[in-house]
């Protein structure tokens, strides 16, 4: 059967050529509905985008999708992207980046990705996938590879950082030093159509290793997305009775600034409150931050790594592979009063 054509795909959406060109071509120029008709008659009728003739010789786009939650220039995804382009620059591919908000936006890129055909991999940065929202890249040959993402499940290769491990590390260095009431704070939201993060993993690394210390009593502070952490936190950490002697942090951006702020509620860090981080961002050694760092640069070269060889042909073992965390001891913990 003949391929369809850009004006058989005008005619179904019922809009000019020129349409159907610039949904594919600068989709933000289009309106939201008339694009989403142009998708859906390009996916009825199998239609794909014409690539530069490069691009049809070698049967790829050399185009990578980047996708990611929150803003490109946070701390994470920054240096995440530095290190993808560390591999994927040098061997001629370049990287488009997209931002999901929520789950819908996910599936629709998705659902949108097997009618554009505009990349080579995927890369998806540590937000969870929906394995049938995927299914059709198995289709296509192109792979999908994970950074820190909650599961594994539909993936093709993924690299992340051991959550669990490094959270037992913090555990074991805490009642080390006699502390036995920890208090845990994270952020979650209630709403349903939310992306899952694997930072929230670290809860349950927690609870796991305070299994092996009966004594031990967890905590747990939930900020929702709702309200300010900062303040959810100094509010419960300094009228819980018994107080808690020390805090775990699910990431070191939570625990900076309820550490600026501890002193005007009268608690000195570490002698009343021992706090302990996630990641070790820049800032956190600049304020004597205890924590675990992870190198978002080197799990991008490895994932990026991973893709070219997945583009080539099944990916050798080990395709999923955790990368411990490390310790980083500082000023904010001490022996337990």
């Amino acid at each position: 059967m003949a391929k369809a054509s850009i004006q058989a795909v005008a005619a179904e959406a019922g809009v000019s050529a020129s349409t159907v060109s610039r949904t594919f071509a600068k989709p933000d120029l289009v309106l939201p509905e008339t694009r989403d008709r142009v998708l859906a008659a390009a996916q009825k009728l199998d239609f794909q985008v014409s690539r530069s003739a490069a691009a049809l010789k070698s049967g790829q786009s050399f185009r990578i999708a980047f996708l990611h939650a929150d803003t490109i220039d946070v701390w994470f995804n920054v240096n995440v992207y530095r290190g993808l382009d560390s591999v994927f620059h040098p061997a001629g591919y370049d990287i488009s980046v997209y931002s999901m908000s929520n789950a819908q936006d996910r599936h629709r890129f998705f659902t949108d990705l097997p009618v554009r055909r505009n990349a080579d991999a995927v890369i998806v940065c540590s937000f969870d996938i929906d394995p049938d929202e995927v299914s059709r890249l198995k289709d296509m040959n192109v792979p999908l590879i994970g950074i820190n993402t909650p599961s594994i499940a539909g993936l093709d290769g993924a690299v992340c950082i051991d959550d669990l491990q490094g959270m037992h590390m913090a555990l074991e260095h805490l009642t080390s030093l006699g502390h036995r009431r920890i208090a845990y704070v994270y952020t979650t939201s209630d709403d349903a159509a939310r992306l899952r993060f694997s930072a929230e993993n670290r809860l349950q690394g927690l609870l796991l290793a305070a299994k092996a210390h009966p004594d031990v009593t967890i905590e747990q502070i939930r900020c929702s997305g709702h309200e300010d952490p900062t303040s959810t936190a100094l509010a419960q950490l300094t009228t819980m009775t018994p107080a808690p002697t020390a805090v775990c942090f699910q990431t070191d951006e939570l625990a900076l600034p309820v550490l600026y702020r501890l002193p005007q509620y009268g608690l000195q860090v570490p002698r009343d409150l021992s706090v302990i981080g996630f990641d070790d961002i820049p800032f956190a050694s600049k304020m004597g931050l205890t924590t675990l760092r992870q190198r978002p640069q080197d799990l991008g070269a490895i994932a990026a790594r991973k893709a070219i060889e997945a583009m080539g042909g099944p990916l050798p073992e080990p395709r999923f592979e955790t990368v411990r965390a490390q310790l980083m001891l500082r000023d904010t913990t001490a022996i337990a009063a």
